[in-house]
């Protein structure tokens, strides 16, 4: 499965964003895009998720040679803040997720199976939501995204609120599912990025492009990817 972009604009008034975007995601890699402040990543984001109306070009899922339109179910996103109904209880909310899409759940678990996978503890499963921390609801909602399993997922700036330790285990898990979606990581922080992800790529000046590693060693590599984000 790819996800193929093909000339995708975007402006806001006289400002272009997004000037002449060509690119193909592929399924089985973790995508790191990397940007300056303002660069436009979440606004690329929101083009993908249809939360915002292009201004020209299009996007589509390549399915062994087939063409497909992409719809809502093949689009996850996690927000960098965590939109979660803090009414409920993890449990609660978790069951309800569950109850709406299962038809469309493969290998479907129980909630605790669920809470297990993402290493949610125990006593914090029956809490209210309202309760949780950030980072903990920044937990639920990449979970109810992994359960949907869609074909792409668009992660903004995600790990960031999480400690050290649960960084390492969200990279972990991150590593593990690739292989059944396309990945497409936003992050400023580069030894994040050149830590976790299997491809590098940069938004400047509303161009988005790969960077190659070649034979380039991690320092060159590095240097090579701050020239990229300075050019004017």
């Amino acid at each position: 499965m790819k996800l193929i972009i093909k000339n995708l604009k975007k402006s806001f008034g006289k400002k272009e964003v997004l000037k002449d975007i060509n690119f193909t995601f592929e399924k089985g890699k973790i995508y790191g895009l990397l940007g300056r402040n303002g660069a436009g990543k979440t606004t690329f984001f929101n083009c993908l998720n249809e939360d915002i109306e292009i201004d020209e070009g299009e996007f589509y899922l390549l399915d062994h040679q087939e063409k497909k339109k992409i719809e809502a179910d093949d689009i996850g996103y996690v927000l960098s803040t965590p939109n979660v109904p803090e009414f409920l209880t993890g449990r609660e909310f978790l069951t309800f997720f569950i109850d709406i899409h299962k038809k469309r759940i493969k290998n479907l678990k129980t909630p605790d199976e669920y809470f297990d996978f993402m290493k949610i503890e125990k006593e914090d499963r029956d809490r209210l939501l309202k309760d949780y921390s950030h980072g903990m609801k920044n937990k639920m909602q990449m979970l109810v995204h992994i359960i949907a399993q869609p074909e792409v997922l668009l992660l903004d700036e995600p790990l960031t609120s999480f400690d050290v330790i649960v960084a390492e285990e969200m990279k972990q898990m991150l590593k593990e599912i690739k292989k059944d979606h396309i990945l497409i990581f936003s992050t400023h922080i580069m030894e994040l990025a050149l830590d976790l992800c299997d491809e590098i790529v940069i938004l400047n000046k509303g161009i988005l492009r790969e960077m190659p590693k070649g034979n380039l060693k991690e320092k060159q590599f590095k240097e090579a990817i701050m020239e990229a984000l300075k050019e004017e």
